[in-house]
């Protein structure tokens, strides 16, 4: 505040007594002078700066951080399975006979062993009779009865259906052979000859199986009487293959 001397309006008690040389008015301040010489100017007092350094920027080195992975998840859409048709075993009960120098495979209406008064075997003796067989014909091994199991995780489809009765027909003729072999009814037809309701009244040669003739079944004969026209006709042609020429 640039105040000097600082005196009371009052007196203090017990203060001490005021000096009267301090309350002298100082007298302003003279440049002193040199002798004929002007007064020396105040030296300047310069600081040194400080050297500015250059500022080096540092290159900012880029660390790479790991990624966050991002694990795609591909759905995929379960294609639909198509699934094979379920196919039931074939059903059917077939018969072997031999009668002179042919095997006959006959379809049982019933699924049951024939009996001598039975209209389906009364017609098959009619029709040996009129081939020239002997007319009570014999019965070779057991009823083929398919499917063979009821149950049970075993392949009875059509494919091994074939397989069996064909396996079982074959077995029967290197027992003892035959000229031809009639295939009597549909399932013998198609699992033993391996042909359908096409191939009825003609000649086939199935291998393993040799010449085999394919007919209508009795049941079918005794509804469509009209059918056994045709049989008769094809017996005809085929009768040399199983008479003698003595006969």
């Amino acid at each position: 505040m640039q105040v000097v001397n600082w005196l009371p309006r009052t007196e203090l008690p017990f203060a001490a007594p005021s000096r009267p040389e301090l309350l002298q008015a100082l007298e302003p301040y003279e440049a002193f002078e040199s002798s004929g010489e002007e007064a020396a100017a105040p030296v300047a007092v310069v600081k040194p700066v400080p050297e500015a350094r250059p500022v080096v920027e540092r290159a900012k080195i880029e660390v790479p951080r790991p990624s966050p992975v991002v694990k795609a998840v591909v759905v995929e859409e379960a294609a639909p399975v198509a699934k094979a048709p379920v196919v039931p075993p074939p059903r059917f009960a077939l018969q072997l006979l031999r009668a002179g120098r042919c095997l006959l495979l006959v379809e049982l209406p019933t699924g049951e062993r024939f009996q001598t008064r039975d209209p389906a075997y009364m017609l098959l003796k009619d029709m040996l009779r009129a081939a020239g067989l002997p007319d009570s014909p014999q019965i070779v091994g057991d009823p083929v009865r398919w499917p063979l199991l009821v149950r049970g995780t075993m392949d009875q489809g059509p494919e091994a259906a074939r397989d069996f009765v064909q396996g079982f027909v074959s077995a029967r003729l290197e027992d003892e052979p035959c000229v031809c072999l009639w295939l009597i009814g549909l399932p013998a037809v198609r699992f033993a000859g391996e042909a359908n309701a096409e191939a009825w009244y003609r000649e086939l040669q199935v291998e393993g199986l040799g010449s085999v003739w394919a007919l209508p079944g009795l049941e079918l004969l005794m509804e469509e009487p009209q059918r056994k026209a045709d049989v008769w006709q094809a017996m005809r042609r085929l009768m040399a293959r199983w008479k003698t020429t003595d006969e």
